[in-house]
């Protein structure tokens, strides 16, 4: 039998099959646990040289309009372009390339430049939501795109380059990575079993109840058995849709309230605009039926022990595979733990 908290023990991601080291005992170590308290961030609610305020020239000299809710636009230095023409490159199967065409966009989600997720009112988020599903169907209508990636990058320490809060949509022409690998795997569980592999594994940690941080009508965030970040976490909707064009307007304010929930904890943890890297894993578009897919959103926070102290992927990591010390049961303690009034209102 092995004991979780004080076994060296691996986990296994069922969405990706790949494994996780958890060494418990190493929290024991004497820093472990330090919280180093910072003096809070002051934005204004208007910064004329920022690139996205209302009003404001961009760098490539566009004037964004004066929008009172969420303002969104084709990136100016998109990673991926739209008429990138069809190519491939191969030599004996060794050296092996193909073009990437797609359409990147930036969402702002406020006109206010000091405004993060956690500190909008519900409605505002509810507003960003829907311009996420508004996207997600109109991209979706290109036919040759395949893939279409929600996600927003928080904090200079997450390389976000523009501190006014927002997101991003890239949308393109193959499946990426990370979701080649959850697909597959979904689709394996989904073909043995008849039913989604998130609608099982949520059924069991529900049960459980040890790594639940928020659960409402429709929505449940959790820290995953097999969480490789410090205080990573997940948002997996209880009905089994396979993108965000299927959420009801019920489920998308429910969505809007888990993420507002969910962030407000993820600050008040260390009294700072805590940072991350989020982003919905969702059915490929344009492909035939994806039954098998289960939406859900992946946080991916950096921090470990205090706002200074970053968990780094190195070493052992990047050579071998993902270790973590504190144990995802402690982490969801910790989130579980946190007010629900961001500290700021205190």
């Amino acid at each position: 039998m092995i004991d979780f908290l004080e076994d060296p023990h691996s986990r296994v991601n069922i969405l990706t099959g790949e494994k996780v080291l958890v060494s418990p005992h190493r929290s024991k170590r004497p820093w472990q646990g330090q919280v180093e308290d910072l003096p809070t961030e002051q934005r204004p609610e208007y910064d004329p040289t920022c690139y996205l305020c209302p009003g404001n020239s961009r760098a490539d000299g566009t004037v964004n309009p004066k929008y009172t809710e969420s303002f969104v636009f084709v990136n100016d230095f998109s990673a991926l372009l739209n008429h990138t023409p069809a190519a491939s490159y191969n030599e004996q199967d060794l050296l092996i390339a193909e073009n990437e065409r797609g359409i990147c966009k930036v969402i702002s989600f406020s006109p206010r430049h000091d405004l993060t997720l956690p500190e909008m009112e519900l409605n505002d988020i509810v507003s960003v939501v829907n311009v996420w599903q508004q996207e997600f169907v109109e991209l979706a209508k290109t036919d040759w795109i395949r893939y279409i990636q929600i996600f927003e990058n928080k904090g200079a320490i997450m390389g976000c380059s523009n501190p006014h809060p927002h997101g991003q949509i890239w949308a393109q022409s193959n499946l990426p990575n990370e979701l080649t690998k959850e697909s597959a795997r979904q689709k394996a569980f989904y073909e043995a079993n008849g039913r989604s592999l998130l609608s099982a594994y949520l059924d069991v940690e529900l049960t459980k109840n040890e790594r639940i941080i928020v659960d409402n009508e429709h929505f449940v965030a959790l820290v995953p058995f097999w969480a490789a970040w410090p205080y990573e976490t997940m948002i997996v909707s209880k009905r089994h849709v396979t993108n965000i064009a299927e959420f009801t307007e019920e489920e998308k304010v429910d969505f809007a309230k888990t993420l507002q929930e969910l962030t407000i904890r993820y600050d008040n943890i260390f009294n700072i605009s805590f940072p991350y890297s989020a982003g919905m894993h969702q059915a490929p578009v344009n492909s035939g039926e994806q039954d098998h897919w289960h939406w859900h959103m992946h946080f991916y926070p950096p921090l470990l022990r205090s706002a200074t102290v970053k968990k780094f992927m190195v070493g052992y990591e990047m050579m071998a595979g993902p270790q973590r010390d504190i144990t995802p049961e402690f982490a969801a303690n910790v989130l579980k733990n946190q007010s629900t009034t961001h500290y700021k209102n205190k």
